[in-house]
């Protein structure tokens, strides 16, 4: 499971808003069987190209500007990842402290709580060069995903806000973002081989297996988040569902603290694979001398750090970042490459037989690069968001100034409000 899914999970709703649940749900199993059937296409040419890596694989099958492609996509997946989490730890914190402390507290404040989280866990983490460790905490923040999804089933239980205008259409003209959207969630491509060539027997038989319990399991837990968040807020979804609950709902606040923990645990995942690629690109080329000198390490991390910071103090909207790393770097990665590589690879014409589901699969993924972009360009609503509290939280939050804790009437608050 791809180490950015639990940031891809929190779109999810707001990826159904874009669809339209019923073809939302289409969308998600669509991009599941394709992203399983790619990952098997990528062993398969690993094996007819002789590599072991997907550079080493996209550089034998489209030489050195598939290999320049592929390196910028590499690097921009877990650089806007980045940002994301950022923007992120802006959204959940700011509205816990809000809620703990005031909305005029310093902790209140997102750029000042972006800045301090970053400084005294983000970077100090991100400095590891041992991924090891990092990888154990990410595998515990991904089973924290557990509480949140509770945590939203309890409220499609509890909450009750009005369906907006058109919440249950079939089909939205914006599904293009969606698809980047989902495709995010799903993606772990870049760490496949390396997955494959520390199975015990790691044999094409035995990575589909693998390969199909892994889709299956970001499947289910896609649909539950994604199906969940969107019945409960419909056309109100924010591209990170969380931002939609009220600040003064202090079981929305508990998956706040959850969530942003996973993304405090996984953010040094992405900036080691950031400088990682960055390392391999300026060895490829003679630039520098390997292994990497403990100042070049340092420079790399600050820079990398540093500029992750500057981006997320310039946008709260989570799901134009999303959007934006889809169509740009998943899509290309899942729908595109490997099946390109595939194409090349493989004997025979490439209109043959075996090649035509890689040849649908690939111009698919070139037409979705295509439209969401301009989907993106010109929908107004991709670069909108709200920071603070929706209209249906107002009557809420004035019950709370006199019932501190607010649980007692937030169902029926919430049934009244509009």
């Amino acid at each position: 499971m791809s180490t950015v899914f639990p940031l891809g999970l929190c779109g999810l709703p707001y990826a159904m808003k874009k669809a339209g649940l019923p073809f939302g749900i289409l969308l998600l199993m669509l991009i599941a069987g394709v992203t399983d059937y790619s990952l098997l296409l990528l062993i398969r040419g690993g094996e007819l190209s002789g590599t072991d890596t997907y550079q080493g694989l996209v550089q034998a099958a489209l030489g050195s500007p598939g290999f320049y492609f592929l390196s910028f996509i590499q690097f921009a997946y877990p650089f806007v990842a980045m940002v994301g989490y950022n923007v992120i730890i802006g959204d959940t914190l700011t509205k816990v402290f809000e809620r703990i402390l005031s909305a005029d507290h310093v902790l209140a404040n997102r750029y000042f709580i972006i800045s301090i989280i970053t400084v005294l866990i983000s970077l100090p983490f991100s400095l590891y060069r041992n991924v090891s460790k990092l990888v154990k905490v990410a595998v515990v923040s991904i089973a924290l995903l557990g509480v949140l999804i509770v945590i939203i089933y309890i409220r499609v239980g509890t909450l009750h806000i009005p369906d907006t205008e058109g919440a249950w259409n079939f089909a939205n003209f914006q599904f293009t973002e969606s698809i980047g959207i989902i495709t995010f969630a799903y993606i772990c491509h870049h760490n496949s081989f390396l997955v494959y060539t520390s199975m015990e027997t790691p044999t094409p038989h035995s990575w589909s297996k693998v390969t199909h319990i892994a889709v299956l399991l970001a499947t289910i837990l896609s649909c539950l988040v994604g199906i969940g968040g969107y019945v409960t807020f419909t056309g109100y979804t924010q591209g990170d569902v969380l931002q939609n609950y009220c600040h003064v709902d202090d079981l929305a606040n508990v998956a706040r603290v959850v969530f942003a923990v996973t993304i405090v645990c996984t953010y040094p995942l992405e900036c080691f694979v950031c400088r990682e690629v960055l390392e391999n690109f300026i060895v490829h080329h003679g630039w520098a001398s390997s292994p990497q000198p403990m100042t070049r390490h340092l420079i790399l991390t600050l820079v990398l750090v540093g500029l992750t910071l500057g981006l997320s103090m310039s946008t709260s909207c989570l799901g134009i970042v999303l959007s934006i790393n889809g169509i740009i770097a998943a899509v290309p990665l899942v729908f595109i490459l490997p099946t390109l590589c595939y194409i090349r690879l493989k004997e025979g014409h490439w209109y043959s037989r075996e090649k035509i589901p890689s040849i649908l699969i690939c111009g698919f993924g070139f037409l979705v690069c295509i439209f969401g972009i301009v989907t993106i360009c010109i929908d107004p609503s991709s670069s909108r968001c709200h920071s603070k509290d929706l209209d249906y939280c107002v009557a809420l939050n004035m019950s709370s100034e006199v019932q501190p804790t607010g649980m007692s009437v937030m169902t029926e608050m919430y049934a009244t409000a509009t």
